[in-house]
């Protein structure tokens, strides 16, 4: 049975249970279904007609999702709706009605049925009531900028010839004010600006629009106004400076300071932040930003900020326009102590407290300095299964404490130093940070001894929009010694033998070595990091590692010859430091694709590449790569994939230097708002690998079979590098492939996930031959 939309009634007895769009050429679905109310039961996996938490619901009677019931008034709006929609993309001549089917008992299926007409095209755009300035090249040149100009017919008339679009004769609109408010012009509304379309004479769906302009009257900024209180609500200020003009202002206008003594900060630094002149003409966009510097500053809060002396409404009235700054600074000095259990090998606890000090030298600089340490038992029973390969008939295992200890120091500046202090005065860098950090850690493990870690970074930071960041590691040095314990190197012995290539290996990325790198990091996002729903994140990094300790080596400690290590700088180590020389590269893109109002498809890429040069052959392990865990291939544990398709237990150069992972996953929620947190099923599929470079190669030495040793040919390592190398011809045949099932409770700042994941392929087994689930837990949605 099917029925005209009577709007006489509500709310009915019958459940949507399908929702048509018909006669839609030119507008998708999914974006249809943003626009209406009149919905369906939620569908899982966008699979029609499929919604299992409705029928729960008709099981239960009261749990999963009541019935969709079909609103007359509603489906009325949402014709409106489309129609309004369709006016916006140019369809000006579209009909939408509507026919509703009831197909089953109290089931109906709703139907809008579309007539779109023709695509309205603007042929021309002109623009009438734009003030004269002085150079009147400054509006010709804002015009030609204009996405939507083409050819200049005259003075202030364009060719456009694209469809109609409301959207963005908006944004032009909005541009058009924005150009007026930075460039004097501050009273300027939305109803200075007003858009007339008339239709052409010769072509009824071709379109000529016109803006007209008020701009109204030219202002410049008046005196500025700046007010600092301490930590306390207190408003009493007791120190007071006044500056009059160049290089402050202009046109004998001031800039009124006035402190708390509690708030320790210097006048200057509250004045390098203004980016305009008082004076100046005024310019609305230098307003906003400097508004933005002050909250930059990490030190203090804007208790109100506004364009008249005591924070009211402006006053267009007169010719210039005051403005003020009310600001507090935050408490200067915090400790925090916290306090943590810890479960490894055995059962341990540590502590830390850290210090701060926010505005050290009243010029926003934040330091601060923490302590941290730790132990461990280790009974004795676990210290025997360890080191199960040592022969314990002459050796006594006893419990163990495990210890470690770390100081570290941060120092910040809210602005580019040398040599990029000149790029501060620049828009896209005012937003800068530069820290140096240092720190200094020792330990006791099972494995092996930290005798000394020292590591020290110089870093600049710009987020230079709300969309591209930059991070440049100027100097990132890594001084580390190292031994070996001695169950860990008895074991590897009695494993591998005392003169095999394996211990070599191992031996030789343990080993006490220092680290160097300058690398740069661009980064641009548009989504939500939490919730990862929309949009894309996207960075892109190349550094240079070695670099100094090179150049010491060359030019300091053995001026006519290349050690290739360093003399031991540790006092009471007489390990030598090795250093490798490297180049590496990476890049990483994600995408988040709404696929309707609950559903979500994400994929992501990633590349990296490290390859040594000069002397060396292999790069620092914290510098390789590695695959498998719960954010990158799941089905395999962190480090246990690779390289290429060595198993895990004849690995004996751990990482890689070539680095291959896509990721895909569906996330579909399935209940909301319980416990607090929408609750969201995925599917997913992950695949990658990592290999080794073409300069990896393996000690000479031997090998332990049958608890024999025996000399390792050439021939074999060079059979043993092939199957971790990059090979063009075969690398897809080493793609190991995870995919399975997961969990994610969603809550507002974080996200908690279970995933099962099954080998499809593994590189071992081959494909489907492994029916093992292997759970994975994590902090986060997994890219």
């Amino acid at each position: 049975m099917s029925q005209n939309l009577a709007i006489e009634s509500d709310t009915t007895d019958n459940v949507v249970r399908i929702v048509r769009f018909v006669g839609n050429n030119n507008v998708k679905d999914n974006t249809l279904e943003t626009l209406i109310r009149t919905q369906t039961n939620r569908e899982f996996l966008g699979i029609p007609r499929f919604t299992p938490w409705y029928f729960i619901w008709q099981l239960t009677k009261s749990w999963g999702e009541s019935p969709s019931y079909l609103n007359r008034a509603t489906v009325a709006n949402d014709i409106e709706r489309i129609k309004q929609y369709y006016k916006t993309v140019g369809f000006l001549e579209a009909s939408v009605d509507t026919n509703i089917v009831e197909f089953k008992e109290d089931r109906v299926e709703v139907s809008f049925l579309i007539e779109e007409g023709p695509a309205f095209t603007i042929k021309t755009l002109g623009y009438t009531g734009l003030p004269e300035f002085d150079e009147p090249e400054k509006v010709n040149q804002f015009l030609h900028d204009s996405p939507l100009t083409d050819e200049q017919l005259n003075d202030s008339t364009f060719t456009v010839n694209e469809q109609y679009s409301q959207n963005k004769l908006t944004v032009e609109r909005n541009r058009l004010i924005n150009f007026l408010k930075n460039n004097g012009y501050a009273a300027v509304q939305r109803d200075s600006v007003n858009l007339l379309v008339k239709r052409d004479t010769t072509n009824p769906h071709q379109l000529d629009a016109l803006f007209t302009i008020n701009p109204g009257k030219e202002y410049r900024f008046g005196d500025l106004h700046i007010n600092l209180s301490g930590p306390g609500d207190s408003l009493r200020y007791n120190q007071h400076d006044t500056l009059r003009h160049s290089p402050f202002t202009i046109n004998n206008k001031s800039i009124f300071l006035k402190k708390g003594e509690s708030a320790q900060t210097k006048f200057k630094l509250l004045t390098n932040q203004v980016l305009f002149k008082p004076g100046d003409v005024f310019n609305h966009s230098l307003y906003i930003r400097t508004v933005n510097e002050f909250q930059n500053l990490g030190m203090l809060d804007i208790r109100q900020f506004g364009l008249s002396e005591d924070g009211s409404l402006p006053d267009y009235s007169k010719d210039e326009i005051p403005v003020m700054f009310s600001l507090q600074t935050r408490p200067k000095h915090s400790v925090n102590v916290n306090l943590f259990g810890m479960k490894r090998y055995g059962f341990g606890s540590g502590a830390g407290v850290t210090y701060t000090n926010n505005n050290l030298f009243g010029k926003a600089e934040n330091f601060q300095i923490g302590v941290n340490g730790s132990f461990e038992y280790v009974r004795s029973e676990t210290m025997r299964d360890i080191a199960s390969d040592v022969d314990t008939s002459s050796q006594k295992f006893d419990g163990r404490f495990f210890q470690s200890f770390e100081t570290h120091a941060e120092y910040s500046l809210p602005r580019l130093i040398f040599p990029f202090s000149s790029l501060d005065d620049n828009v896209f860098f005012s937003n800068g940070r530069t820290r140096y950090s240092l720190s200094f850690s020792r330990s006791n493990q099972l494995l092996f001894d930290i005798n000394s870690d020292i590591r020290f970074n110089l870093r600049y930071e710009v987020q230079h929009n709300q969309r591209y960041s930059s991070f440049l590691d100027l100097i990132e040095l890594d001084l580390l010694d190292t031994d070996p314990s001695p169950e860990f190197s008895e074991a590897l012995r009695n494993r591998f033998g005392e003169n095999s290539f394996q211990l070599q290996q191992i031996e030789e990325d343990f080993r006490p070595q220092v680290s160097s790198i300058i690398r740069y990091t661009f980064r641009s996002q548009r989504t939500d990091l939490i919730k990862r729903d929309h949009g894309y994140f996207s960075e892109y990094s190349i550094a240079s590692g070695g670099n100094i300790p090179y150049l010491t080596d060359r030019l300091v400690v053995t001026p006519d010859s290349l050690e290739g290590n360093l003399p031991a700088i540790f006092p009471g180590s007489q390990n030598s430091l090795a250093y490798s020389r490297f180049v590496k590269g990476t890049a990483d893109y994600r995408r988040y694709i709404p696929l309707s109002n609950n559903t979500v498809l994400g994929y992501r890429g990633f590349f990296g590449l490290a390859l040594p040069y000069g002397q060396s052959n292999t790069i620092p392990l914290n510098q390789r790569f590695y695959a498998g865990g719960s954010n990158d291939i799941r089905g395999w544990d962190i480090y246990s994939l690779g390289p290429g398709s060595i198993p895990l237990d004849d690995v004996t150069i751990n990482g890689g230097q070539i680095k291959l992972l896509s990721q895909m996953e569906i996330r579909q929620q399935i209940v909301g708002n319980f416990l607090s947190a929408n609750w969201i099923a995925a599917w997913f599929a992950d695949a990658g690998n990592v290999w080794y470079g073409p300069r990896t190669k393996l000690f000479s030495g031997a090998r332990s079979n049958g608890g024999q040793q025996e000399q390792i040919s050439k021939n074999d390592r060079e059979q043993l590098l092939e199957l971790g190398k990059f090979r063009f011809d075969n690398f897809y045949n080493q793609i190991a492939v995870g995919s399975g099932l997961g969990l994610r409770m969603d809550w507002e700042y974080v996200v908690i996930r279970f995933d099962f994941a099954f080998r499809i392929h593994d590189l071992q087994q081959g494909w489907l031959e492994d029916k093992t689930p292997y759970f994975t837990f994590g902090i986060g949605h997994s890219f």
